[in-house]
Order: C-alpha cells, then structure tokens, then sequence
C-alpha cells in the first residue's frame, strides 16, 4: 500500500529535539515512531498505554517526589537493596 497520506502537528522545538535524540538512539525517525503507534492504536483499538488523570494520592506523591520530599537516594544498587532487605 503506498503511503501518500499526511500528518501534520505543532510541537514545541525543545521537546522534539529532545524526542528526535532518544528516537535516534533507538535507530527510529519521527515519521516510523509516529507510522508505529498508528499501527498499534489499530492493532489495539484504542491508545497502547493508559492515559488518564491520576488520583488524588498519586498526585500528591509525584508532587513530592517532584519536589524531592520524602525521596530516598541511594549510591549504588547494592545500598537500594539492603535498604529494602533484599
């Protein structure tokens, strides 16, 4: 099937710049990225990831850990580890 239809979209030079270098590391373009979620929003019917807004703890945690409250930092995954008794 020939691929003559268009998509056009407005984003912000920052973000696609910083969405272009990961997509480059992944050896991926813009257009395959873009050709690869339509295909799995077809395979899936609907979005391949959940997208809603979240609860009121949720946002009250990423709030936090935004703003590095009650964040625990750790040198190495061996102290990660012990710290959780593993």
């Amino acid at each position: 099937m020939s691929k003559t239809a268009t998509i056009r979209t407005r984003i912000e030079p920052n973000l696609k710049t910083e969405v272009e270098d990961i997509l480059a590391q992944l050896g991926l373009t813009a257009s395959e990225t873009v050709h690869m979620l339509y295909r799995q929003i077809k395979l899936q019917r609907g979005l391949p990831f959940d997208v809603r807004i979240p609860n009121a703890l949720t946002a009250r945690t990423l709030t936090a850990s935004k703003t590095g409250k009650n964040v625990k930092r750790f040198g190495s995954k061996k102290e990660l580890f012990a710290d959780l008794g593993l």
